[in-house]
């Protein structure tokens, strides 16, 4: 049985019709559970070991990236064949299941070009060009993420195989608006009454907020096209 976590609610509705909890899981299938984590590292463990709690015997982190590559562009698929967390260390205690990661590749649909490398753990949002560009010069990733590298913990303490399937959001070019920083909540996840209030003060930030909305939907496209697929995806022999 698989087990999915999910951050954002907008991630989630790229495989499901559900509301799910925040902190809670729900079937997919018979044999896929889903569980909305909420954004961030605590979150993404707590998720997790729930869904270990039910049963899965594989773990996947499903959702959007912030891309640190410049040929990476919104709606870009990214399969990290390796980890890096917020210390620096890579597979250590947390590894991709590279059977499973290859199984993928062969199922995914042709027509949806996949991108490997190495994906780092973001203890926050990376949101300058210039902290994304440092990132990649430090670290050689291609992608961040607040979560994948949690669920992959999580994963090598229960030994049960990982997968990490992210989407590109944000490219290495953009700075995200201030907007959304200023709007988060103590989970991470953008307050609407803040983020209302944040652009009457400051409307110069609507344009790039449109931007960002553009290559969320691009994201967010990628991602159902593939949860359309999802079964032969899941498959994973080990």
């Amino acid at each position: 049985m698989t087990g999915i976590v999910v951050a954002l609610p907008e991630e989630l509705k790229t495989l499901t019709a559900q509301k799910i909890v925040k902190g809670q899981y729900s079937s997919l299938t018979a044999d896929v559970l889903i569980a909305h984590a909420g954004a961030g590292e605590v979150n993404a463990t707590r998720a997790a070991e729930l869904l270990i709690e039910q049963g899965v015997t594989k773990l996947l982190s499903w959702g959007c990236a912030g891309g640190l590559s410049s040929h990476l562009k919104p709606g870009d698929l990214v399969l990290a064949d390796q980890l890096m967390d917020a210390e620096g260390h890579i597979d250590t205690d947390f590894k991709v299941c590279l059977d499973w990661h290859d199984a993928f590749i062969k199922n995914v649909s042709k027509e949806t070009l996949v991108y490997r490398g190495l994906l780092v753990e973001g203890k926050a949002i990376v949101s300058l060009s210039t902290d994304k560009q440092a990132l990649q010069i430090s670290t050689g990733a291609v992608a961040v993420d607040m979560e994948s590298i949690a669920i992959a913990k999580v994963a090598q303490k229960h030994k049960v195989p990982f997968l990490a399937v992210r989407v590109i959001v944000d490219p290495m070019s953009m700075d995200l608006p201030k907007a959304i920083n200023a709007s988060l909540n103590e989970e991470g996840v953008v307050d609407l009454l803040k983020l209302l209030l944040y652009i009457a003060r400051h409307p110069t930030e609507i344009p790039r907020l449109i931007t960002l909305g553009r290559h969320f939907k691009a994201s967010t496209k990628t991602l159902k096209k593939l949860a359309a697929q999802i079964e032969p995806l899941l498959t994973c022999n080990v």
